[in-house]
């Protein structure tokens, strides 16, 4: 396949190298990077299959600027959703190409560890079984690929699993232990299953890689970078801080808020989703886990 990936930062350079172990592969985004195989944007939107590697904030705008449709058939390697308007990536991604030529990428895939080349499982979700067995297929030999049709439940567990991971960041950061941890994340894969289910998301969605699979990487290592943001609010350190200590998007803060507008809206409960967003907004960690425990 004849592939361009679009967004250059640490995902979108992971899978570059990925899918170059089979495929003949570029990469751009909006500024110039110094690396083998980047051309210009221009040139990019005129490859057949496009991996969308944008984070979910910037999606709509970077369409509206960049994005003329020619046919193009996509994978979406974003998670989230939008804060402004509280839509999914794939609802985004419709107001711009029919839903047939979308997929969407999920399970549990750090970055750096797919740069490295090391083993994991993933799966690709559309409502196209061919287009999602084509992107399946073009993965590498230390990538098995999968696919499925649940787009509603890839994007929730996506985008939820980065809140949890928040939580549970403050949860090692308060130094509660692993019995916590593992509680307030199975808890975590409930709350994320009932909101999805309440959308139309099949409940064994959240079971599989995209969901469980992808919860228990973000929400038990410091390379998530949703888990860094709790674990820094944990030691007391400003969000402002925080995000600037990363100098990555970590979709999980903007996340919480669009979920909560959500579950406003829909009155769906999430205790843990609520507390996170108490969090983000300057509630004492020591209190958040407390109130958790004791609802």
């Amino acid at each position: 396949m004849k592939i361009a990936v679009i967004g250059a930062g640490k995902w979108g350079s992971a899978l570059f190298h990925a899918f170059g172990q089979k495929n003949d592969v570029v990469i751009s985004s909006k500024h110039k990077r110094d690396m083998d195989g980047f051309i210009p944007l221009s040139e990019a939107f005129e490859y057949e299959y496009l991996v969308m590697a944008i984070p979910t904030q910037f999606v709509r705008q970077f369409m509206q600027e960049h994005f003329t449709d020619r046919g193009q058939k996509i994978l979406v390697a974003a998670k989230g959703i939008e804060i402004s308007t509280g839509r999914f990536l794939n609802e985004i991604y419709e107001e711009f190409l029919p839903k047939e030529r979308i997929s969407f990428l999920s399970g549990p895939s750090f970055a750096a560890e797919v740069m490295k080349s090391l083993p994991t499982a993933l799966v690709v979700s559309s409502t196209n079984p061919e287009l999602a067995k084509k992107f399946a297929n073009a993965m590498p030999s230390y990538i098995r690929g999968y696919v499925d049709d649940d787009v509603t439940g890839a994007e929730v567990a996506g985008a939820y699993k980065n809140v949890i991971a928040i939580a549970s960041g403050v949860c090692d950061g308060l130094e509660l232990g692993n019995n916590a941890r593992a509680a307030l994340i199975s808890r975590g894969l409930v709350e994320m299953t009932r909101f999805g289910t309440h959308f139309g998301a099949r409940v064994e969605t959240f079971l599989s890689l995209g969901g469980a699979g992808d919860l228990f990487l973000t929400a038990s290592s410091n390379l998530s970078r949703n888990y860094r943001v709790g674990y820094g609010l944990a030691k007391e350190k400003p969000l402002n801080e925080i995000l600037k200590e990363l100098g990555e998007v970590a979709e999980g803060v903007a996340t919480t808020k669009a979920l909560m507008k959500i579950a406003k809206k829909h009155n769906i409960y999430l205790p843990i989703a609520a507390e996170v967003e108490a969090l983000l907004k300057g509630k004492d960690p020591k209190l958040s886990l407390l109130d958790l425990l004791n609802r």
